[in-house]
């Protein structure tokens, strides 16, 4: 019964993720953090590798759609996010190792999360209200995919809200255009940050059933979130996403208390 349930969060997940342009990790870390007995670290080892399945396919449909990446600025964002999902790895590993506790960890995780998603679903509230600035210079762009990437990481969500307001914000991209884009960022921040683990023996023990079955979740997921995003309007998205930020804020809530 539990094996159908991470199939399920992870297709569901990777569904709202694949639309939005959050990646699927944002929730499907908090999910498990609530429903699951693994350790931190391998509930993000199983998020990581799910939202990495998600974008590949993602990104191989989205060849046949009518949004397109700005690639100079995508693979500029995503150059940052890699040197900063690298360094996000290495803040979440020292505070594992100084601590060894997995209930401060938690909560420290989640209480970041559920501060960084209230702001963004505030910003998108008025967004209306705010002039976007269109931002194109190099070092500031690579700034930026390190401040996304180190997040990104350090939550163990594969990327997050955040990212859909950093890119409307300072790279005037409309939601579709910034949720493929935060995809692109993504998917190679994930890379990194998983190859950066394998490569330091840090792998966590997980159940390979359980791996297997959230990697299908993640693909099934990204192939049904793709055709559902062809069909939906900028609107559509804007309320998807908003739905999905009130969900990952009480769920955040619910973590932070359970673990005191």
């Amino acid at each position: 019964m539990m094996s159908f349930i991470y199939l399920i969060v992870s297709f569901g997940a990777s569904i709202v993720g694949a639309i939005s342009g959050i990646g699927g990790g944002v929730i499907i870390k908090p999910v498990l953090d609530t429903i699951s007995v693994f350790s931190v670290a391998t509930i993000s080892f199983l998020s990581g590798c799910t939202v990495l399945s998600m974008t590949t396919v993602t990104l191989i449909k989205s060849r046949h759609s009518k949004v397109t990446l700005n690639k100079k600025t995508a693979t500029l964002l995503a150059l940052g996010g890699i040197i900063g999902g690298l360094a996000g790895k290495q803040i979440f590993d020292m505070i594992r190792t100084g601590f060894g506790d997995d209930r401060i960890i938690g909560i420290s995780q989640s209480s970041l999360l559920f501060l960084l998603t209230l702001s963004v679903l505030f910003f998108t509230i008025y967004k209306e209200r705010i002039s976007p600035r269109h931002r194109e210079d190099i070092p500031f762009t690579l700034l930026v995919g390190f401040f996304l990437g180190s997040l990104a990481s350090f939550l163990g969500i594969g990327g997050g809200p955040i990212n859909l307001a950093v890119l409307y914000y300072f790279f005037s991209m409309d939601s579709k255009t910034a949720a493929l884009n935060s995809i692109y960022i993504i998917f190679f921040s994930q890379i990194a940050s998983l190859v950066f683990t394998a490569a330091s023996g840090l792998i966590p023990e997980f159940n390979t059933l359980i791996l297997l079955l959230m990697i299908t979740g993640g693909i099934s997921g990204g192939l049904t979130g793709s055709a559902l995003s062809n069909r939906m309007t900028h609107k559509g998205v804007d309320k998807l996403f908003m739905t999905v930020m009130i969900l990952i804020i009480f769920i955040c809530l619910y973590n932070i208390v359970n673990r005191f």
